[in-house]
């Protein structure tokens, strides 16, 4: 018998008329675990000269800012464009979730682009050093997807244990992709990443192992989640809209990967 959505209310804190949701804790979370993190990976890369708390905090403030600018600027552009071109005043209702995960990764690129260049920086000593902290504000993200009730799964073979109907879309049976996704993309990559990231190495190469790592990732999980309408979506492709960027991430790491070991550089910290 098929599990039945809980029904979650997505508001976690009444305030009077300000309320507080699950979604926004979320990427609270997930901010606060990239923090927490890149203090630990300092230590343990013995770089914390470069990468001092006053350090993090400013690359924080400035990717917060670019993962939410490029994020629903992303879902705008590759998802939904139709729509919130008709409805230009919901591109700002960010509260109300639609947040482009590969949107978000180039607004994370420009404020790490930016960051680099003020603080004087190599880009890739930046890039390497944030990857395998990213991981765990994905998984959080997917839960608050969860939560809302939104970015469900295909319909699931008959008598999947886990397969989990939501009553506000219909009464099949479907996959919990968010949670699949929460485990991939915040727990195995993040486990990944941790592990690859452990000691120096060439200029790029972690950066690289992020994205064919996330790219793989989300181009299977893509198989269990309900298709998104999508840019792609107009050529009647048996892929998603995701699953093309994807295959863009896992093609741009591979370019990386071998760039990086042709240069040969210092490794990056």
């Amino acid at each position: 018998m098929a599990l039945v959505f809980p029904e979650i209310d997505p508001v976690a804190i009444y305030l009077g008329p300000l309320t507080v949701r699950w979604y926004g804790l979320m990427y609270l979370a997930g901010f606060a675990a990239f923090y927490w993190l890149g203090l630990r990976h300092a230590k343990r890369l013995r770089v914390t000269d470069v990468w001092s708390p006053e350090r993090l905090e400013q690359l924080l403030t400035a990717g917060v800012v670019g993962i939410i600018v490029g994020g629903r600027l992303g879902e705008v552009l590759f998802y939904q464009p139709s729509y919130y071109f008709t409805h230009p005043l919901e591109i700002v209702a960010i509260w109300k979730g639609g947040m482009s995960f590969h949107g978000g990764l180039l607004g994370a690129i420009a404020a790490m682009l930016w960051y680099a260049r003020r603080t004087g920086q190599n880009f890739w000593q930046v890039a390497d050093f944030v990857a395998p902290l990213i991981p765990p504000g994905l998984g959080f993200g997917r839960i608050g997807n969860f939560i809302n009730g939104e970015l469900w799964g295909r319909p699931a073979p008959e008598g999947l244990p886990w397969a989990m109907i939501y009553p506000h879309v219909d009464a099949i049976p479907r996959h919990p992709s968010q949670l699949y996704q929460a485990f991939g993309e915040g727990i195995v990559l993040f486990l990944f990443l941790w592990w690859f990231a452990r000691r120096p190495r060439p200029a790029g190469m972690v950066s690289a192992a992020f994205l064919v790592g996330y790219g793989s990732v989300r181009f299977l999980c893509e198989f269990f989640r309900n298709p998104d309408p999508g840019i792609f979506s107009a050529f009647g492709s048996l892929l998603t809209t995701a699953q093309w960027l994807s295959l863009a991430m896992v093609f741009a790491g591979a370019v990386l990967t071998a760039w990086a070991r042709h240069r040969r550089q210092p490794p990056s910290s």
